[in-house]
């Protein structure tokens, strides 16, 4: 069984208190099945302190963009497009929009957001959306910006089944988390229900976001495993065939070969 940890943000993990190294985390995720991770970027200067911290391994690919959230500190899209074109960097992201945190500045989001889309194309590599009560307008723009054509994650899905349709129909791989877990997710667990498994790719968001039964504690990669136990239970499928088919999306929108994957 192989299982791919589709998000995480591995350079932020407490390394001075709960981990001895990357090593070490990489190491306890093989030992609960996790073969693959994507880590994921929310500035251009930390995708440079991610890349520095862990390098090029055989598991682990990178993502490069601009959270919504962090646009303050202004980027320039030349120098993201530079950053992407490396080959172990897998997609463009996180990028999207948020308006439960910053609505002062969704002019700015969106332009980010459709800057992300077009490098996106250019280069071949998917996007990784961040959307937050911005339901319409995350889906607007990527149809406006024919997103399709590079593909599409929106990633820690949190809304409701008629936002996972459309999302659906126009393409979209929806990518849950450890949020499914949570006592009071009784809604999102109608939807992960409702979203076909060849559209369904699972994620950490480590440090954030613990599964139950570690709630509480600072996420890691190794916890994909309890994300993947309750999605088959919820699927009513098998953990084996949970793994291969995430894994199997993972390889299609990524267009990867995974190492030691067949």
């Amino acid at each position: 069984m192989y299982l791919v940890d589709s998000h995480c943000h591995l350079n932020e993990l407490d390394y001075k208190n709960l981990h001895k190294s990357i090593d070490s985390v990489l190491e306890n995720a093989i030992n609960n099945q996790v073969g693959f991770l994507l880590t994921v970027a929310t500035t251009l200067p930390g995708y440079l302190d991610m890349h520095q911290k862990i390098g090029i391994r055989h598991n682990v690919a990178f993502s490069c963009g601009v959270h919504p959230l962090y646009l303050k500190n202004k980027y320039y899209y030349d120098e993201l497009i530079q950053f992407a074109k490396a080959p172990e960097v897998v997609a463009i992201g996180e990028t999207g929009l948020d308006y439960f945190y910053q609505k002062q500045n969704i002019s700015l989001q969106k332009e980010s957001f459709r800057q992300h889309i077009r490098i996106g194309r250019k280069l071949h590599k998917p996007i990784i959306v961040h959307s937050r009560n911005a339901n319409q307008d995350t889906l607007n723009i990527l149809i406006e910006e024919q997103a399709n054509k590079c593909g599409v994650v929106l990633h820690c899905f949190t809304e409701d089944k008629d936002t996972a349709r459309k999302l659906l129909d126009i393409g979209c791989y929806i990518s849950f988390s450890g949020i499914i877990t949570f006592r009071n997710a009784e809604e999102l667990r109608k939807v992960v229900r409702y979203v076909p498994m060849d559209r369904i790719l699972i994620e950490t968001d480590s440090p954030y976001l613990a599964p139950v039964p570690h709630r509480g504690k600072e996420n890691q990669p190794s916890y994909i495993l309890e994300i993947a136990i309750y999605l088959a239970a919820l699927k009513g499928m098998t953990l084996d065939y949970i793994a291969q088919q995430t894994t199997d999306n993972f390889i299609r929108l990524f267009q990867l070969n995974l190492p030691n994957y067949s």
